[in-house]
């Protein structure tokens, strides 16, 4: 909004040219979504608690989750209005990208709050039958692939690019219409990745800030002309808006652990959850660096393919002996430590450090380009 009054008062003052930067339109996205966050939390937290939409605990979780019942859920509503206000105020509306991120924020999020109105409200243990959710999640992606593959510059956005090699001598992989089935996986894929993460207190939005600030980075360096030639970068013109919808989304998932951290007095519940997973998934496409995504949120697959390889596993074992049994002592992977003795804040501090190491690694690959 502020870009489209301002820029054109251009011919007025200079001073208005300030409107035109990322670097100032990603700071103040950063510091409105913080401060949002802060402002309508505690506002939050009480309708929640008003309305009775407080956690449910499952019982395949460790038995030490018992104290986090009563705490409010839903809190994806303080993310999904933080970043929608602060995207709104500073970004540049007609950019593609951003259209497509803000159609991603309300129709994962409406889907998000779905299931958790069927948790919270209608007291249904296991929330939206988990076919709606999938079908809800495949349809976006859907959407974004087909916007994506049908665009005037279609073939050459639907390349992956690889972060180990260079993209002046090595164009990526092209993946043509294998791109659609590929997105679908990606968006499906890290939404729930995400979802299955958050099960510690401050775990998941810790490694989502981290995760979006690998992307944010790689969208400025991209968006920018210089630098992405400097660094042998595919140059993608509309990428800078990233930037600053990346740094709402840092702003606000940090407000948002203001209030998250150990003890949790909101969680996001899979309204934030799966909105935060697919934007990030989302994101990640329109840079063309899954791999790299795949990369600095090493953490997210990881959590994902413990869940599998356990279910599995399970099944296996038990077709073959007649017994199930476990690979881990209980999954996501979070939970296995927990059932080993350790505290939940040494997991998610240790959780954290492993996923800064993974975006210094990811970030380091630049230089291989």
């Amino acid at each position: 909004m502020f870009f489209h009054i301002f820029v054109p008062l251009l011919q007025y003052h200079q001073i208005f040219n300030v409107f035109r930067y990322i670097t100032f339109r990603a700071v103040a996205a950063f510091i409105t979504a913080l401060l949002f966050s802060f402002l309508i939390g505690p506002r939050i937290i009480k309708l929640l608690k008003q309305k009775k939409a407080i956690e449910t605990i499952n019982d395949n979780v460790p038995i030490t989750h018992k104290e986090k019942a009563g705490t409010p859920s839903m809190g994806g509503l303080i993310m999904i209005a933080s970043i929608l206000l602060s995207t709104l105020l500073w970004n540049n509306l007609l950019n593609t990208f951003i259209l497509l991120l803000l159609v991603t924020l309300l129709w994962l999020g409406g889907v998000g709050f779905i299931d958790d109105y069927f948790k919270n409200f209608l007291k249904k243990k296991d929330g939206l039958p988990p076919k709606y959710k999938m079908l809800g999640q495949t349809i976006l992606a859907f959407i974004v692939a087909c916007v994506i593959f049908f665009s005037p510059d279609g073939m050459e956005a639907t390349k992956i690019m690889v972060p180990f090699l260079k993209s002046s001598i090595y164009a990526g992989i092209q993946l043509s219409w294998l791109f659609i089935p590929f997105t679908l996986f990606m968006v499906v894929g890290t939404s729930n990745a995400v979802n299955l993460t958050d099960g510690l207190d401050g775990l998941a939005s810790g490694l989502i800030a981290l995760s979006t600030f690998g992307l944010g980075v790689m969208a400025y360096l991209k968006g920018n002309m210089v630098m992405a030639e400097y660094l042998n970068l595919n140059f993608i013109a509309e990428a800078g808006e990233l930037t600053i919808f990346t740094a709402s989304m840092i702003g606000t998932t940090l407000g948002f652990l203001w209030f998250n951290t150990k003890p949790a007095e909101v969680i996001m519940g899979d309204t934030g959850s799966l909105t935060l997973g697919g934007l990030l998934a989302v994101v990640s496409i329109f840079l063309q660096e899954q791999l790299f995504f795949g990369v600095i949120g090493g953490l997210f697959v990881v959590e994902a393919l413990s869940s599998l390889l356990q279910r599995y596993y399970f099944k296996y074992t038990r077709l073959k002996y007649g017994e199930g049994k476990r690979f881990f002592l209980k999954a996501p992977l979070h939970h296995h430590y927990e059932m080993k003795g350790l505290k939940e804040n040494k997991i998610v501090v240790r959780f954290w450090i492993i996923g800064i190491l993974l975006v210094a690694i990811g970030l380091g690959t630049l230089k291989l380009r």
